[in-house]
C-alpha cells in the first residue's frame, strides 16, 4: 500500500511540475534559469518521458499481443523486445530525476567564509571598539522542549535574566553599576553624533524594535515559533526606567508589520503603566503605527518592479521622531538571508504599500538578501560583492545610525524565522553540549555584534545532527558591504537618504580564530577589529582593560600611569587644543588647554580607569588610561 501510495505521490508531483514549469517559463522564457524551475524540471521533464515511455510501451504491447493472438511469431518477438526495452528505459531516465530532487530537498551545506580567520575589516565602534559581550548561563532556560510553550514564565528564569542583562551592560562600558553603564552608553553616543558631552536628557523618546516576525494576534502566542521574549523585554524595559532614568512615557517598543501580542503587552503594562506601544494594526491599547512620508529609505540601488517591489519606501514616526533606538533582535537562521539578527529586524520597521502584500515585499528588497537559492520565491543567489538591502538599513540616519544599543536575544534560538522550537532544537555545540543556547549578546558595534552571532550560529550548523540548517551560502556578504560601506565590495555608493553623504564603515567584521577558543583580533593583541567579552553562569566581572585604547588616533603613555606621573598624549594627524580627564561618572578630574599634550596626574586621585577627551583641529576624540 505504501508503494502505490509513494507512486502516485511522484507522478503527481512530475505531472504538477510540468504544469508550474509552463505557467512560468511561457510568459517570460527567462524564468527557466530561477532555481525554483531548475528544480522542478528533472521532474517535470521525467514526468514527460515516463507518460511517452507508458504511451510507446503500450502500444508496443498491444502490437506485440495481436501479433500473438494471429500467430504470427517472427513479428511478434521485435515487438516485445521493444515494448520491454522502452519501458526499462523510461524507469531508468526517470531514476535521476527523482534521486536529484531528493538530493535539492535533503542536502546540507556548510557556511565557510571567503576571508580568513583573524582578518578584521572596517572601522569598529563602541567606548571599548569592537567588544561584542556575551552572557551564557544555562539556569535561565528550561524548557522540556515538548510542554506547553517556551515562552511561559515557569520556562525562563526571570532573575537570571535581569542579571545577565545588567552584567553584559556593565561589561560593554567597562563600569561598576548600571546606572553608570547606561550614562556611558548615552554619553558615548551622543559625543560621536556631535550633540556634545552629554547624557540621557528629560524629554527624550526611546523605540525599541521588537521581533514578532510571526505573530498575528493581541493575544499570546499561539505557537512556539520564536519572537521576541517577553521576560527579555521586561528585563530591558525596567533597564531603561529603573537605571537609565528613561521615563516609561517616553518609551515605545514596536514592530509596524506584525502584531505585539498579550503575553509581552501585558506583563510590561503591569509593571509600567505608562509605556507605549506601536504595532501593525492598533486597538487593545496599542498604537496603529503611522507613516512618516518625510522620512524615506532611498535604497543606494533601484529596486525591480517585479513581483510588486519597488514602491516607495518611509519610516513610521514612532522612530523618526525618536531620539535613540534599542535594537532587540532574536537569535534565528533564516530561509533566505541564511540569518536573522538585528540588520534583518528592521525588515519590520519600514512600510511601503502594495496590494494587499507587506511592506518588505512592496519595497522589493527580499531578491538582494538570497544567499543562497530560494525556490518558494524564485529568487537565485546573491554573489559576494553585491549590494545588499540590509545594509542601507543599518546606516540609515534614522534606524542603525541612531541606534544606542544592539541587543540579540539568544535565551532560546530557532533554525528559521518561521518554524517552531521543539525539542531537537537544542544546540549540539559547545558550550551548549545538548541544552539550549541560553544567552545574550549587546554591542554597539552593529558589524560586530552580527559577525559573532553568525560564528556561533555557523558553528552550530556544522555539527552533525544539528537542526540549524539554514546557515549556508554567501551569508556574510553584508557583512563585507557594511564594514567597508565607506568602499563596498560590491563598489555600491550606500547613500540610505540619497542626500550625496555615503556612508562610512558601519563596524567591524571579522571571524574568530576557531570554534573552541572563540577569540577574535582584539582578544589575541593582534588586530584593531571584535573583542569578544564571555561571561557565564553568575558572573558580572565587568571587563575593564586599562592597556587598550578606544580610539587609535591618540597615543598615551605610559599606561598604566601612576599618580602624581607626568601624563603624555599624542594626536597622530591633528592639533592638540584641549585635554579633559574624566573618571567612569564622567566627573572632571583635570581640565586642560595645554597643547603640548602633557599634564601632571593629580596625587590624591583614586585608582581606577579614567577617561581622556581631547579637543583637536580635526573634532573631539577619547581613549582611556589605567591609573594605579
Amino acid at each position: 500500500m505504501k508503494k502505490n501510495i509513494a507512486k502516485i505521490v511522484i507522478i503527481a508531483t512530475g505531472l504538477l511540475s510540468f504544469i508550474w514549469f509552463l505557467i512560468r517559463v511561457i510568459p517570460k522564457p527567462s524564468r527557466a534559469s530561477y532555481p525554483c524551475q531548475q528544480a522542478a524540471f528533472p521532474l517535470a521533464s521525467g514526468f514527460v518521458i515516463w507518460m511517452i515511455g507508458i504511451v510507446a510501451s503500450a502500444r508496443l504491447f498491444r502490437v506485440a499481443r495481436f501479433q500473438w493472438r494471429q500467430k504470427k511469431y517472427l513479428p511478434f518477438i521485435p515487438a516485445i523486445l521493444a515494448a520491454l526495452i522502452c519501458f526499462l528505459g523510461i524507469s531508468i531516465l526517470y531514476q535521476p530525476a527523482i534521486s536529484l530532487a531528493n538530493k535539492i530537498n535533503t542536502a546540507k551545506e556548510i557556511f565557510i567564509p571567503v576571508d580568513l580567520p583573524n582578518s578584521p575589516m572596517g572601522e569598529a565602534k563602541g567606548i571599548f571598539q569592537g567588544r561584542v559581550v556575551w552572557a551564557h548561563n544555562p539556569e535561565a532556560t528550561s524548557w522540556d522542549g515538548k510542554t506547553g510553550y517556551w515562552w511561559k514564565d515557569q520556562n525562563t528564569n526571570s532573575a537570571i535574566v535581569e542579571k545577565m542583562l545588567s552584567g553584559s551592560l556593565q561589561n560593554l562600558t567597562g563600569t561598576k553599576n548600571d546606572q553608570v553603564a547606561w550614562d556611558s552608553l548615552f554619553h558615548s553616543f551622543n559625543r560621536h553624533h556631535l550633540k556634545g558631552n552629554q547624557g540621557y536628557t528629560a524629554g527624550q523618546k526611546v523605540a525599541v524594535k521588537l521581533n514578532m516576525n510571526t505573530s498575528g494576534t493581541h493575544g499570546s502566542y499561539v505557537n512556539n515559533t520564536l519572537n521576541s521574549h517577553p521576560q527579555m523585554v521586561l528585563a530591558l524595559l525596567k533597564q531603561m526606567v529603573n537605571n537609565a532614568g528613561i521615563p516609561a512615557s517616553e518609551i515605545t517598543f514596536y514592530d509596524i508589520s506584525r502584531l505585539i501580542p498579550g503575553n509581552v503587552y501585558s506583563l510590561c503594562k503591569l509593571a509600567f503603566p505608562e509605556v507605549n506601544f506601536v504595532d501593525n494594526s492598533g486597538g487593545d491599547g496599542r498604537l496603529k503605527y503611522k507613516t512618516d512620508e518625510a522620512c524615506a529609505v532611498k535604497w543606494s540601488q533601484k529596486l525591480t518592479l517585479e513581483e510588486g517591489g519597488g514602491n516607495p519606501t518611509y519610516l513610521p514616526t514612532c522612530v523618526s521622531q525618536a531620539d535613540y533606538l534599542i535594537n532587540l533582535a532574536n537569535l534565528k537562521g533564516h530561509d533566505l538571508a541564511g540569518i536573522s539578527l538585528c540588520g534583518k529586524n528592521h525588515f519590520g520597521t519600514i512600510i511601503s504599500n502594495g496590494s494587499g502584500i507587506s511592506g518588505p515585499v512592496a519595497a522589493g528588497v527580499h531578491p538582494y538578501i538570497a544567499v543562497h537559492n530560494f525556490a518558494y520565491w524564485n529568487m537565485p543567489k546573491r554573489d559576494m560583492k553585491t549590494y545588499n538591502t540590509i545594509v542601507d538599513l543599518m546606516g540609515h540616519k534614522d534606524l542603525g545610525n541612531k541606534t544606542l544599543l544592539f541587543l540579540v536575544d539568544g535565551l532560546y534560538a530557532s533554525r528559521n524565522q518561521s518554524q517552531g522550537i521543539v525539542s531537537a532544537d537544542r544546540w549540539l555545540s559547545k558550550p551548549f553540549n545538548n541544552d539550549w543556547p541560553s544567552s545574550i549578546f549587546l554591542s554597539q558595534d552593529n558589524v560586530a555584534i552580527e559577525s559573532v552571532c553568525l560564528d556561533f550560529l555557523r558553528t552550530e550548523q556544522s555539527v552533525i545532527g544539528s537542526n540549524m540548517f539554514e546557515v549556508y551560502g554567501n551569508v556574510d556578504n553584508y557583512l563585507h558591504e557594511a564594514a567597508m560601506a565607506n568602499n563596498a565590495p560590491s563598489g555600491v555608493i550606500y547613500d540610505p537618504e540619497q542626500d550625496g553623504t555615503p556612508l562610512k564603515s558601519l563596524g567591524v567584521h571579522e571571524h574568530w580564530n576557531n570554534e573552541t577558543d572563540k577569540k577574535y583580533s582584539r582578544n589575541l593583541g593582534i588586530g584593531n577589529g571584535i573583542e569578544l567579552i564571555a561571561i557565564s553562569g553568575n558572573e558580572v566581572n565587568t571587563a575593564i582593560d586599562g592597556s587598550r585604547e578606544m580610539n587609535s588616533d591618540l597615543k598615551i603613555y605610559p599606561n598604566p600611569a601612576k599618580r602624581g606621573s607626568e601624563l603624555h598624549i599624542i594626536s597622530n594627524d591633528s592639533k592638540i587644543e584641549e585635554l579633559v580627564l574624566v573618571d567612569i561618572q564622567q566627573r572632571i578630574i583635570l581640565n586642560s588647554k595645554n597643547s603640548t599634550g602633557k599634564f601632571i596626574l593629580p596625587e590624591n586621585m583614586s585608582p581606577g580607569i579614567y577617561v581622556v577627551r581631547v579637543k583637536t583641529t580635526k573634532g573631539e576624540s577619547i581613549s582611556k588610561v589605567l591609573v594605579q
